[in-house]
């Protein structure tokens, strides 16, 4: 098992498969004209199944799948397909565009659980965020998914002034279908134009939905990042990812693996382990990998904690949003 030095132990792997995205978020891709990373510098299908392989061998039982856009890899199939081999639960988060191709690869490779990005349910204001006019196709997909048995969770990141008025309407869509919509608070990366009034936090998303709702908080997880409720007489849930009012770094069991092969130990975290030259050199990767989570700083990868309202994006070191894979 992977532990840190404050006791953590770490089971959950986040591998993300592509820095690029067919859609143009302003809070993950900074610039509409942004360059991605070339082939070469990407894992092939046998590197990210050599590199799963040691992560389950040190205790790791959970996969999601990220990017950009994981689905947009030529050989997605493929990747997802190699990793069902593992005793672990396979998931993914994708934006929702394309996953009516590959309900059967999904069914196939045992996922049962899929994200699905999407931060409003106003389809000019989808074109507003996205960049892209296909509202419709990703509502339909999402309800395919939901009609074909997977459950469905919703990952909407709230900006103020933006799409806080929706917190609403997305938890009715929870009344009367399982989905399970995940209000998350929205972080600061790399000119991502982050700034402290753009936060919406996780109180008063809570004050919001309790203006029309009632709701009842429901049991965490020991890892869980979202803190979870129950609408009365709903099918579906609501939760809220509290990273910045109310950090849960306390008991983070989370690694992320970039398209390029580097690990973060922390979403936040400035140091990168360069797993993919090391396995490409035919060194072990295993001790790379022990001593990036050994390092692991006690919370927010160590460089802001406290007040958000009062963190300076312009000093925090990190990749954008696109280039970690979530």
């Amino acid at each position: 098992m992977l532990k840190d030095n404050f006791g953590r132990a770490h089971d959950y792997l986040r591998i993300s498969l592509t820095d690029v995205c067919n859609f143009r978020c302003q809070y993950c891709i900074p610039d509409e004209n942004t360059s991605f990373m070339p082939s070469s510098r990407l894992m092939t299908v046998d590197e990210i199944d050599a590199i799963a392989r040691e992560f389950v061998k040190l205790g790791v039982n959970k996969i999601r799948l990220t990017g950009g856009e994981p689905l947009v890899r030529k050989d997605f199939a493929e990747i997802v397909l190699a990793l069902s081999k593992f005793p672990v639960e396979l998931t993914l988060t994708t934006n929702g565009l394309r996953t009516n191709e590959f309900i059967d690869v999904f069914k196939k490779a045992g996922i049962k659980s899929i994200n699905v990005s999407l931060d409003t349910l106003d389809k000019e204001q989808f074109f507003t965020i996205t960049k892209r006019n296909v509202f419709e196709k990703v509502w339909n997909n999402i309800q395919q998914l939901i009609d074909e048995g997977f459950h469905v969770k919703v990952n909407t990141v709230v900006m103020r002034d933006f799409n806080d008025s929706e917190i609403l309407d997305f938890i009715e869509w929870t009344k009367k279908q399982p989905v399970h919509v995940r209000f998350i608070e929205f972080m600061p990366f790399d000119k991502n134009q982050w700034n402290t009034q753009k936060v919406f936090s996780y109180q008063e998303i809570i004050d919001v939905a309790a203006t029309k709702y009632s709701f009842l908080r429901m049991k965490d997880g020991a890892t869980e990042t979202a803190k979870k409720f129950k609408p009365l007489g709903h099918e579906g849930t609501f939760a809220v990812i509290s990273t910045m009012s109310a950090p849960f770094c306390g008991n983070c069991n989370r690694m992320r693996l970039t398209a390029d092969g580097k690990m973060k130990n922390c979403l936040f975290s400035k140091g990168e382990a360069d797993i993919l030259t090391a396995l490409r050199n035919s060194e072990d990767i295993v001790p790379i990998i022990k001593q990036c989570v050994a390092s692991k700083a006690e919370a927010l990868g160590g460089q802001f904690q406290g007040d958000y309202k009062k963190i300076d994006a312009t000093k925090i070191d990190n990749r954008s949003m696109i280039n970690i894979g979530g």
